[in-house]
C-alpha cells in the first residue's frame, strides 16, 4: 500500500529481509518477479486502488454465478446467453466510477509520464 514507487520497493525489501529467512523459497520466487508485482507503479497513482483489487469482477460474476446456479438447465442456451447479458448489464450499473478518467488516454496510448503522474 505504498504511496510511491521509491516507498514500495523500500517496503519489497523489508519483506523479503523479514521473512527471509523462514520462508526463503517463496521470498525468492516473490524476489524474481518483483517488477511485475509493482507494476501498478507505472500507472497514475490514481487509478492504483482499482489496480490493487479484483472487486468488480468478483461481485460482477458472483451475482451471475448465483443465478446460473439456481436455474440449472431450465433454460435454452440462447435464453441462458439473455439473462447474463442482462443480469452484467444490471451489474454494471453499480460500477464506481474510476479515480484519474482524465489519465486513461495517456495511458492507453502508452505514454509514461512517470514524474507528471505522481501526485
Amino acid at each position: 500500500m505504498a504511496d510511491t514507487r521509491a516507498n514500495a520497493h523500500c517496503a519489497f525489501d523489508l519483506f523479503l529481509e523479514t521473512y527471509g529467512a523462514k520462508y526463503p523459497k517463496a521470498t525468492e520466487c516473490v524476489a524474481k518477479d518483483r517488477e511485475q508485482l509493482l507494476a501498478f507503479c507505472d500507472f497514475p497513482a490514481e487509478h492504483w486502488v482499482h489496480l490493487r483489487t479484483p472487486n468488480v469482477i468478483e461481485s460482477t460474476f458472483a451475482t451471475i454465478r448465483h443465478r446460473t446456479d439456481r436455474v440449472k438447465g431450465a433454460f435454452s442456451r440462447t435464453s441462458l446467453l439473455s439473462m447474463l447479458f442482462k443480469l452484467a448489464l444490471c451489474a454494471e450499473s453499480s460500477f464506481r466510477r474510476l479515480k484519474g478518467f482524465n489519465w486513461l488516454a495517456e495511458v492507453i496510448d502508452s505514454i509514461h509520464l512517470r514524474g507528471r503522474w505522481r501526485s
